[in-house]
């Protein structure tokens, strides 16, 4: 039943595609935004489903339900993320961007250094998320359908790549937006119900569901305690709060999120959007809390962690748990509707961040070389680099999907927090911030997370870790946030400074003529 599942809504997900995707080949605000034609409600479901990815639903689970307490501050630090971007960035960024993060930096400093570097972000920040997602699929497909062959699991892994770069090359905005508003509402509905049916089975009683889950997770009381998930650090409380700091300021800036925000036709509609995002990822953190929990409660943490180190099925098993031995058709039909929505949130999860990948490298890089490229050209160009990115991020993820992967993950928040936040923060509200220190910030910032990363435990030196039979763990936190955010901000301080005082008064200048547009929210006319 999940196979058929799973081949019909690749089936009508790619032909939503094919009849939504642009209807001219020279518009590029179809293409790019979709003309910002998603009313408030719809583009928010776009924006809860980009910001919802499979790591998100089966990663977080699993640390729910193998770290209690740490997994739902881990979870509620993914909504606290949106809810950042919500009041702070959202609407500065759809007035000062048009389709990319570097039409965004580049209002005030313009220059193809600015665009190339924000591109080379971009890729940097969303190749790792778009590997631990496809590498996973390989993995996931093999769990539901019960087959264990590599060559299988590396076959699904290409199948399901090539659909998902056919989806960001023929949708566009529109077509990935209506994918991950079928993702979102599936994905949400089924888990409501499981969460529902999880509650029935304790009587209705949420403490009876934790306290029992502490007692099979054999840790006891510390499953409803701070510092399960960290108690092998020297520094546990430290590795805490970086951990989760670096979730609250990397989550909500990624790319794929970002781009959201042009697709509103006004600050109004912006916000609403936001509105509606952060209600429902906060919604699905309920979800995902009981569901975890009651994985725990009804099948044991050595059951989960045997299936799954990482705890990457936990979810899933949660899921089967619930129906008890004696399954019904419509539990079977339940199931599947499960198993078919994280199919789903694999597709359109990977598929926005090829198409933010792709506009950055087509927009930012190739249109920027040619004072006036014609649309056209610039359309096929961006669906040219949907290829040039998916193709070798399908063969990567054949080579990773056998190694522990939540390095990779790590790696995605920490350029968000240290290289992509400071930017942003600095590029919108900054008067005197300067090409040089924005420079300094994207690369500088970027350089000490790729420096620190290999040096964390999640690479080497534990059973779980990426090289479990290596130990180079010279830096003894799980991410590089408590030094490379930080330096993020600091580089850019130091480079606006070391600018000089006259380049500093030009940027002064020219960010007081795009002042009002940038915080007012001034009508885009086109450009």
């Amino acid at each position: 039943m999940s196979l058929v599942a799973f081949s019909a809504v690749a089936t009508v997900t790619l032909l939503l595609c094919v009849m939504t995707g642009p209807d001219r080949e020279d518009d590029l605000d179809e293409f790019y935004t979709g003309y910002g034609s998603l009313s408030p409600l719809r583009n928010g479901l776009a924006i809860a489903g980009d910001y919802i990815s499979a790591a998100t639903v089966l990663g977080t689970g699993g640390v729910v339900a193998l770290c209690g307490y740490d997994g739902v501050v881990l979870a509620l630090s993914t909504a606290l993320s949106l809810l950042l971007l919500m009041f702070l960035l959202a609407e500065p960024l759809r007035n000062a961007g048009r389709f990319t993060m570097g039409d965004a930096l580049a209002r005030r400093m313009p220059g193809r250094a600015v665009r190339i570097s924000a591109c080379a972000v971009t890729i940097a920040a969303l190749l790792p998320l778009m590997l631990v997602q496809l590498a996973g699929t390989g993995q996931l497909m093999a769990f539901i359908l019960g087959f264990s062959s590599e060559t299988l699991q590396t076959g699904c892994v290409i199948g399901l790549g090539v659909l998902m770069i056919s989806y960001a090359a023929i949708g566009g905005m529109k077509g990935t937006a209506l994918i991950q508003i079928l993702k979102i509402v599936m994905l949400l509905g089924s888990g409501a119900v499981i969460a529902v049916l999880m509650l029935r089975r304790f009587d209705w009683d949420p403490g009876a569901l934790f306290h029992t889950a502490a007692r099979q997770s054999g840790a006891g009381t510390a499953f409803l305690h701070s510092g399960l998930q960290f108690g092998g650090s020297a520094t546990p409380r430290l590795d805490m709060i970086t951990s989760e700091l670096t979730i609250v300021l990397g989550g909500g800036v990624l790319p794929h999120v970002t781009m959201r925000m042009y697709t509103a036709s006004s600050a109004r509609q912006v916000r609403r959007s936001m509105s509606w995002a952060v209600s429902i990822v906060a919604a699905f953190v309920l979800v995902i809390t009981v569901v975890g929990f009651g994985a725990t409660a009804l099948l044991g943490r050595t059951a989960i962690g045997l299936a799954d180190p990482q705890g990457n099925t936990a979810y899933l098993l949660g899921t089967r748990a619930v129906f008890g031995t004696d399954v019904s058709t419509v539990e079977t039909f339940l199931f599947t509707m499960v198993t078919t929505a994280i199919f789903l949130t694999l597709l359109a999860s990977v598929a926005g961040m090829i198409l933010a990948c792709a506009n950055s490298l087509a927009h930012d890089v190739f249109a920027a070389r040619v004072r006036a490229m014609p649309a056209r050209r610039e359309m096929t160009l961006a669906r040219l680099s949907a290829l040039a990115i998916g193709v070798p991020t399908i063969l990567l993820a054949t080579l990773v999907q056998h190694h522990s992967l939540q390095p990779l993950v790590t790696l995605s928040f920490c350029l968000g927090a240290s290289a992509i936040a400071p930017a942003l923060v600095y590029g919108l509200f900054w008067r005197r911030y300067t090409r040089t220190g924005l420079l300094a910030t994207l690369l500088g910032g970027s350089l000490t997370v790729l420096l620190l990363m290999p040096g964390t435990n999640l690479v080497s030196g534990s059973p779980t870790s990426a090289f479990p039979h290596a130990d180079f763990n010279w830096f003894p936190f799980t991410t590089t946030g408590i030094v490379s955010i930080p330096a993020g901000f600091l580089l850019g301080w130091l480079g606006t400074v070391l600018s000089g005082r006259g380049q500093a008064e030009e940027q002064r200048r020219q960010y007081e003529g795009v002042e009002g547009r940038i915080l007012a929210g001034a009508v885009r006319k086109g450009s």
